[in-house]
């Protein structure tokens, strides 16, 4: 019985579910897609050995398009929102098929009873999370009580008015605090599990606590040029063999591509420019009043700028022009940032340097100046025009300030004194300029008058009655109209870039022969790496989801037909292909041998220091035998990190931090070269009575990882393969 049905039963009522936040594992939005051929390829992955078949998981997601269409009002969902639907829908199913299964096995689940105190009587914090508005994160007032908490009580009120649209939500919202209280469950009982013995406390408070001061001399691996070093094939198999976990890697996938840019020719440009010429032509002939219209219908913005400019914040190319010319000048056609545009000047006018002014805001609901505020748009226009009309008869502006304005700047700062000035005191904002941090019709408004007006200017924030209290300073402004189009490769351009390609693929479709292509033509070759299945971004590549299906749908060294990506096509060779395990040597080959020569190379060293390491030989005539520099570093133990002078040495390190004082090492070889290190005197960790409070600090430690590291854990022992890149 789910706990719906309790509420009935125990209320007789029906839960109405106002505003309820869509749960996070409800899932919503999905493109259809079909597929064919062998049950592999209607796969969309495989977990813990289980095929995951694409009808089957598309049903989830088809569903979850639905709701999202739904709770969003859209028709179409973007890409973005696609592809968080449907990594959304596969995480519900890796949780489904690995974690059920352990909750199962342990006999974890959550009563009915238990459930309905989680949603009625003590909400669980997820609960109330999705009936709080997301942006504030207060409780819907449908739901709240007098102090803004969840209310019981409301939900039980509101119970009789529940939709079947809205009893679907609730009953969605109990699945999911069913799930999220039974994976809490189990993972508290994992962290009740674990344990620090006291013997684990005191080798950890030892190793953090005990520090070692050292003297050292070190040669880098770097002395001995790697043409020296001899590597037989049966050297990189002995290698290979004795480090199998250092060369595990997931699936990916390597491309190496050219791309034929798709830009306009000159034929292009010729044509555009003709065409801009025409519409400067129509531009000059328009009239006063018309040319809003006119640069709406012609620009590719769509949109004409209202705004006054003073000298020097228009482009350079029409900044001189505009301010010397009459209205009416036309300019252009100008190519500018990849478009051609022409420019009209439209009005001058005249504008202060600065303005000092004060104001009287008044905000209305939803303009962004204060949540309480109530007033709808309409009547905060009727009332400033009304105030207005006072404040010109001779009301005094200060005390329409304090009973009017909505404005908290008016508001007096904590640190300041009644008598003291402050920014806003009285609606007085002091001097302002061109570049002053205002909005701008506020701005514009102090600058554009004269001292004595009082104005009305609307801004996001509302309307705003603006007394100009003075002025300074005089500059010209201007009112300039720019028609945009941009300058695009024709159909004709992209077949002849499209043919390009197409000959090249063609002639090139060998790895052998793209390589060679590409060193003839001296083209710009391009790689990317370390491609994933289900990667959503290739540098350099917009939207690259056809050309990562490409790669993993193909064999090594196959070429690519062009594929189009915004303004280019593309011609790739697929040139390797790494499955998940361990790689195989001749694929880590390069790797394999910069390793084995490190290691050849610090056999040489090490052998080299040990024929002058003699009993009592002391650090520095050692240094000098071998020509080396005797370096220091204090406060060594086991948890440290790095060697002052010699960056992050973690096997060093290791050795060095069980040493006597006044003992030396024998060599120890490094990341970057070989060590002798001589322990100059040791500080033992003071002696504890008990380690209970380190065995408590180690344990709290250790159990915030569990949630993520059991999981991961469970992840990996599945197995888990994804296929979505070939499906969405």
């Amino acid at each position: 019985m789910s706990v719906l049905e309790n509420l009935r039963k125990r209320s007789g009522l029906l839960v109405t579910i106002v505003g309820l936040a869509l749960l996070a594992f409800v899932l919503t939005g999905l493109l259809e897609k079909s597929s064919s051929g062998s049950s592999k390829d209607k796969s969309v992955g495989e977990i813990a050995g289980k095929m995951i078949d694409y009808s089957s998981f598309n049903a989830k997601v088809q569903d979850a398009v639905e709701n999202k269409k739904r709770n969003s009002g859209k028709t179409a969902l973007e890409e973005s929102e696609m592809d968080g639907i449907v990594q959304q829908a596969w995480n519900q199913v890796i949780n489904e098929e690995v974690m059920n299964k352990e909750y199962e096995k342990l006999g974890i689940s959550v009563s009915d009873e238990e459930l309905y105190d989680l949603m009625i009587d003590h909400p669980h914090p997820a609960l109330i999370r999705n009936l709080s508005d997301p942006q504030t994160g207060k409780i819907a007032p449908a739901f709240a009580d007098a102090s803004g908490a969840l209310s019981p009580a409301k939900i039980k009120e509101f119970t009789q008015k529940m939709t079947p649209e809205q009893e679907t939500s609730w009953t969605q919202l109990e699945t999911f605090i069913r799930q999220i209280r039974i994976n809490e469950k189990y993972n508290n009982l994992i962290k009740k599990g674990l344990y620090v013995t006291t013997a684990a406390a005191k080798r950890d408070y030892i190793a953090q606590n005990s520090n070692i001061a050292i003297k050292y001399v070190a040669k880098n691996y770097k002395v001995i040029p790697d043409s020296t070093i001899k590597v037989t094939d049966a050297d990189l198999n002995t290698y290979y063999a004795a480090h199998q976990n250092e060369f595990k890697q997931e699936a990916s996938r390597k491309i190496e591509y050219v791309a034929f840019d798709i830009s306009p020719s000159q034929e292009d440009k010729d044509d555009a420019l003709k065409s801009m010429q025409g519409v400067a032509n129509n531009f000059k002939g328009t009239k006063t009043g018309e040319d809003s219209a006119f640069v709406i219908s012609e620009s590719d913005t769509h949109n004409m700028d209202l705004s006054f400019h003073a000298k020097g914040t228009l482009s350079p190319a029409i900044d001189s022009i505009m301010f010397k010319e009459d209205i009416g000048t036309v300019f252009g056609p100008y190519l500018e940032n990849g478009s051609f545009k022409v420019s009209k000047l439209i009005a001058v006018k005249k504008s202060a340097d600065s303005a000092k002014v004060r104001h009287i805001l008044l905000a209305y609901k939803g303009s962004g100046a204060s949540e309480s505020v109530t007033r709808t748009k309409e009547q905060a226009k009727t009332e400033a025009d009304s105030l207005l009309k006072l404040l010109k008869k001779g009301a005094k502006f200060a005390d329409y300030v304090e009973k009017f304005s909505d404005d908290g700047g008016k508001r007096m700062p904590p640190n300041k004194k009644p008598n003291e000035s402050y920014p806003g005191k009285g609606g007085d904002y002091g001097w302002l300029n061109p570049k002053s941090q205002f909005v701008e019709p506020f701005k514009n408004a102090g600058l554009d008058g004269k001292k004595g007006d009082i104005v009305i200017a609307e801004s996001q924030f509302g309307y705003h009655i603006i007394e100009v209290m003075d002025s300074k300073g005089s500059q010209k402004k201007v009112e300039v109209a720019t028609i945009e189009r941009k300058l695009e490769p024709s159909s004709k351009t992209m077949q002849a870039v499209f043919v390009h390609a197409s000959e090249f693929a063609g002639k090139n479709n060998t790895n052998e022969l793209f390589q060679k292509a590409v060193i003839e033509n001296k083209l710009n070759k391009r790689i990317a790496d370390n491609i994933k299945e289900n990667d959503k971004t290739i540098a350099g590549i917009e939207s690259p989801r056809t050309l990562i299906r490409w790669t993993y749908d193909n064999k090594k060294g196959t070429v690519s037909d062009p594929l189009e990506f915004g303004n280019k096509f593309v011609v790739a060779v697929l040139a390797e292909i790494r499955e998940k395990g361990t790689a195989p040597l001749l694929q880590v080959k390069d790797d394999v041998t910069a390793k084995v020569i490190k290691e050849k190379k610090g056999e040489m060293i090490a052998k080299e220091l040990s024929s002058s390491i003699t009993p009592g030989v002391q650090i520095e005539a050692l240094a000098a035998k071998m020509k080396l520099n005797v370096e220091q570093a204090q406060n060594i133990n086991f948890n440290a990190s790095a060697i002052q002078g010699a960056g992050n040495q973690p096997s060093v390190i290791g050795a060095v931090s069980v040493l006597k004082a006044n003992t030396i090492s024998k060599p120890l070889s490094g990341k970057d070269g070989v060590f002798v290190v001589f322990v100059e005197s040791v500080k033992e960790a003071p002696a504890q009575k008990d380690y209970k409070i380190h065995q408590t600090a180690a344990l709290a430690q250790l159990q915030p990882r569990v949630e993520n590291e059991v999981y991961d854990a469970l992840k990996t022992n599945a197995n888990i393969v994804e296929h979505l890149v070939k499906f969405y």
